[in-house]
């Protein structure tokens, strides 16, 4: 059985042709249910989706009622599963951060727990073929992010993509990916086991129905919802001609945040992120660049986020004295990225001070 009632008259409406969100949002707002919207007869749906779509909804409900199994079946044996679900416009689950967005999907399919779209995100992307250091900075940026209380969204592609989302799930705030397939497939399959991880400690995203291969056209869907999940995109080595580049107009476009990542002027793969800092992107060199840029957008009651007390540890460590990063670092076990995050809380706080020299002093 699936896990919500109507869920096959949603997938009764997601069979028909031509019925994007802002038909389904103008039914709903009409009639009372999506039961309602399918129950109706082509003359009440047609003065707000014309007569096409109305008498298509009509033919998608009539064969669902003949023909269920090869038109509705699918997706509600995934649906049976514990882990995935259907959210959607109407559930109060539905991620705030799309709602606003006048492309906003009607529907979402989640693979893991659907709660990690309410939290605070960043978007972290670049190129499928990351130098190694790109792959380092990806992964270690997101993992002081995720640690700092921001979930960390990407692609689930190869290169930067897979890197973001190992970062992520090191940190407290975790990751999730946003794919452009049904979420009964892994693409690229190379990604496998990850997705597997991702769905048992964050979430999988996709507005595709079950069985839906991958497909050109379908990219450029899932970016825009990479990014309108986000308060911004940081971009990690990225070409002229990178996809990446896509994503970081959306976010613009969206009203959100872009930065990006400096690199050296000779490797085709700084180009991209040097032409949006061009573009007015801000150039970040550490996680405490986006935090303080992001700082007055994060609620400070969203669990995960911190930017309030510091770890013990990291006062117990400032308790002999002044130190630098590097030697906190070694200390704690901890990357510089990560304790820089931490170091910016404490600050923050009033429980630690930046000395001349870079060294680190606690205050009490």
């Amino acid at each position: 059985m699936p896990q919500r009632p109507d869920a096959p008259f949603w997938l009764t409406l997601e069979a028909v042709p031509g019925l994007g969100p802002d038909g389904v949002r103008r039914l709903l707002e009409a009639f009372p249910s999506v039961a309602a919207i399918c129950q109706a007869r082509p003359a009440q749906l047609a003065p707000l989706v014309g007569d096409k779509l109305a008498h298509g909804i009509a033919a998608a409900v009539a064969t669902a009622a003949t023909d269920a199994a090869t038109i509705l079946q699918a997706g509600l044996d995934w649906l049976a599963a514990p882990e995935n679900h259907l959210i959607t416009w109407d559930d109060p689950a539905y991620p705030a951060q799309l709602r606003d967005l006048p492309d906003a999907p009607a529907w979402l399919y989640v693979k893991g727990d659907p709660a990690w779209l309410a939290r605070p995100m960043l978007a972290i992307v670049g190129s499928r073929h990351a130098t190694p250091q790109g792959l380092r900075d990806a992964r270690a940026f997101a993992e002081a992010l995720s640690e700092a209380g921001l979930t960390i969204v990407s692609g689930l592609a190869l290169g930067v993509d897979a890197a973001a989302h190992e970062g992520g799930l090191k940190g407290l705030a975790s990751s999730v990916a946003v794919v452009g397939t049904g979420l009964d497939r892994v693409y690229p399959a190379r990604n496998r086991e990850l997705a597997h991880r991702l769905a048992a400690g964050g979430a999988i995203v996709s507005e595709f129905p079950v069985g839906t291969a991958p497909k050109r056209g379908h990219f450029p869907r899932r970016n825009r919802l990479i990014s309108g999940l986000s308060l911004g995109v940081l971009v990690v080595e990225a070409a002229l001609q990178s996809g990446s580049l896509i994503t970081a107009r959306l976010a613009a476009e969206q009203g959100r945040d872009v930065f990006a990542l400096p690199g050296s002027i000779h490797s085709p793969l700084s180009k991209g992120c040097h032409r949006l800092i061009k573009q007015g992107a801000k150039l970040v060199e550490s996680a405490s660049d986006v935090l303080e840029e992001l700082g007055c957008r994060l609620p400070a009651s969203s669990p995960g986020v911190a930017v309030s007390t510091p770890p013990d540890e990291l006062l117990e460590a400032l308790a002999g004295g002044p130190l630098a990063p590097d030697q906190l670092a070694t200390r704690l076990c901890l990357t510089v990225e990560t304790l820089s995050v931490r170091l910016l809380a404490a600050e923050m706080d009033g429980r630690v001070a930046r000395l001349p020299g870079g060294l680190y002093q606690r205050l009490f």
